[in-house]
């Protein structure tokens, strides 16, 4: 089957900015829903994407805007929700409810072809509601057999231009002259978000990936701190990383979470009792990653000449 129409659900945000950017290069028409059009401008000049408002969460909204799609990329998650058995509300919503209302609509509408971002470390019996519920959600999205061919992506944590994790510790490295850390040795495997954009469009084009789940990564894990510490270098702005024992840890996201918009949660600590590293090939199909190091320096350093010399020694041939 060609793909020639795509859902973008989730679109708006870092990730669906790439994703759509990389859709839109390859001729694909797009179709954004957004609750508010006005805070997505910037995908107004992809010239084949129509940004519509809409609330998928609403089955009959989701159901309109399935009609005349050959596939559905669902980029939705959040990080943050109330706490819940087995897990918040915001994370039922967003990371379970909302899949199984998209494979009831793309059933109903003949949609033969879902992608679906979930995350490394889903798993029913996680440490964390985040993983869980990013667990339910996947067993959502294969519940879809037979009438829709799906492909589960589990990215590590997506680095890039406007991404918040490493522009987040950025920001605290210019603030504060020490730096408390929870999770310091919680192990990451940072995975480029041109990367997980070019897997997208080649999930949707490939026969075989349905059925398949794929862990996205980079070329090597680093621990929290490591990539703190590195943050602090190439910004100019390298402050001591003081590592938090959980205990500490818990009591910091705790007040944290007082905070409007919180900066980490106690879910986010638990969730860093798992590994976020690659168990095989970091990409599928052979693709070789994208190094931090090739990446970063470009948009973190940019304002500071050591940034800038990082970024022209990775670059020299």
């Amino acid at each position: 089957m060609s793909i020639r129409t795509v859902l973008l659900i989730g679109g708006s945000g870092f990730v669906g900015t790439a994703v759509a950017a990389r859709l839109a290069a390859s001729g694909k028409t797009l179709l954004i829903p957004t609750r508010h059009r006005e805070r997505v401008r910037h995908l107004l000049a992809l010239p084949t994407a129509d940004v519509v408002e809409a609330d998928v969460g609403d089955p009959a909204e989701l159901a309109v805007l399935m009609t005349g799609v050959d596939a559905v990329v669902n980029l939705v998650g959040v990080l943050h929700s109330g706490s819940g058995h087995p897990y918040g509300p915001a994370f039922a919503h967003a990371h379970v409810e909302i899949p199984k209302c998209i494979v009831t609509a793309a059933r109903e509408a003949g949609v033969q072809r879902i992608v679906h971002i979930s995350a490394l470390g889903a798993a029913a019996d996680g440490p964390s509601e985040y993983l869980r519920s990013k667990a339910d959600g996947e067993a959502a999205i294969r519940a879809a057999v037979p009438d829709i061919g799906w492909t589960i992506l589990r990215p590590s944590v997506i680095f890039g231009p406007g991404d918040s994790f490493l522009n987040l510790f950025a920001g605290l490295l210019r603030c504060f002259p020490v730096l408390p850390l929870g999770g310091a040795k919680a192990r990451f495997q940072p995975v480029y978000v041109g990367d997980v954009a070019e897997v997208v469009a080649e999930a949707l084009e490939r026969p075989d990936a349905a059925g398949q789940t794929f862990e996205l990564a980079g070329p090597r894990p680093y621990s929290l701190q490591e990539l703190v510490e590195y943050v602090g270098f190439i910004t100019g702005h390298p402050r001591p990383v003081i590592p938090l024992p959980e205990g500490l840890a818990m009591l910091q996201a705790a007040l944290l979470e007082c905070l409007p918009g919180p900066l980490m949660s106690r879910d986010n600590v638990r969730s860093m009792r798992v590994s976020n590293v690659a168990s095989g090939a970091p990409l599928p199909w052979g693709r070789h990653p994208t190094a931090l190091e090739a990446v970063a320096p470009c948009y973190l350093g940019s304002l500071n000449k050591r940034g800038r010399y990082t970024a022209f020694q990775l670059h020299r041939p």
